[in-house]
C-alpha cells in the first residue's frame, strides 16, 4: 500500500541512502492513503487527485509533528512509501463523534514497525515557508478571536504554498531552513 507519512525534516537523518534506494525503518504512527472513504468523499477525483488529497492531509499533520519537535526545521514534510498492506489499518470514525473530531477520510495507521522501507519520494516546504509555518505554530497557542483569525490567516498562507517534490535519489538535495 502506498502511504503518505507526515514527518519532520530531522527524521530524514535516519534514512540510509545507497546507490539503489533510500531506506527507512518506520515505527507505528499515523499516515494517510487513498482509502475507500477518501474515494467516497471525493467521487469526482481520479487516482492522482486522490493521492494528492491524501498527501495534503499528511502535510497538514506534519505541522503538529513540527510543533512537537522544537529543534526540527520549520518545514512540512511528507514521505511517500510503499508498505505491506498488513502493516496498515484504516482509521475508522468513532461512533457518536462529531464531524470536527472525525479522522480525515484518508487517515490510516501504521500498526507495526516496518524495517527497511524504500522511500519513493518526499514532498517538502521550501525554506522560505519557515516563517509561515512558525506563524501557524505561534497562532495555534493563542486564545480568543484574534488568535483564531491569526491562525486562519497563517494556515491559509501555508496551505497556499506548493510542496517541492524530491525523488528518493535526491534526498541529499532537500533544503532545510
Amino acid at each position: 500500500m502506498r502511504i503518505y507519512l507526515p514527518a519532520t525534516l530531522d527524521e530524514l537523518d535516519a534514512v540510509s541512502v545507497t546507490a539503489g534506494a533510500a531506506r527507512w525503518t518506520v515505527a507505528p504512527r499515523a499516515a494517510h492513503a487513498v482509502t475507500t472513504a477518501l474515494g467516497r468523499a471525493l467521487p469526482d477525483e481520479d487516482e492522482e487527485g486522490l493521492e494528492y488529497a491524501a498527501a495534503l492531509e499528511a502535510a497538514d499533520d506534519s505541522l503538529a509533528l513540527v510543533a512537537a519537535r522544537p529543534d526540527a526545521p520549520r518545514q512540512r514534510l511528507v514521505v511517500t512509501l510503499e508498505v505491506p498492506d498488513g502493516a496498515v489499518q484504516v482509521v475508522e470514525p468513532q461512533p457518536g463523534a462529531d464531524d470536527e473530531d472525525a479522522p480525515a477520510p484518508s487517515a490510516v495507521e501504521v500498526v507495526r514497525t516496518v524495517p527497511d522501507v524504500a522511500i519513493v519520494c518526499v514532498h517538502v516546504d521550501e525554506p522560505a515557508a519557515a516563517p509561515d509555518v512558525e506563524a501557524v505554530l505561534a497562532a495555534a497557542d493563542g486564545d480568543g478571536p484574534e488568535a483564531d483569525a491569526a491562525l486562519d490567516a497563517a494556515l491559509e498562507r501555508v496551505t497556499e504554498r506548493d510542496l517541492l517534490w524530491y525523488d528518493w535519489s535526491e534526498l541529499g538535495d532537500v533544503p532545510r531552513g
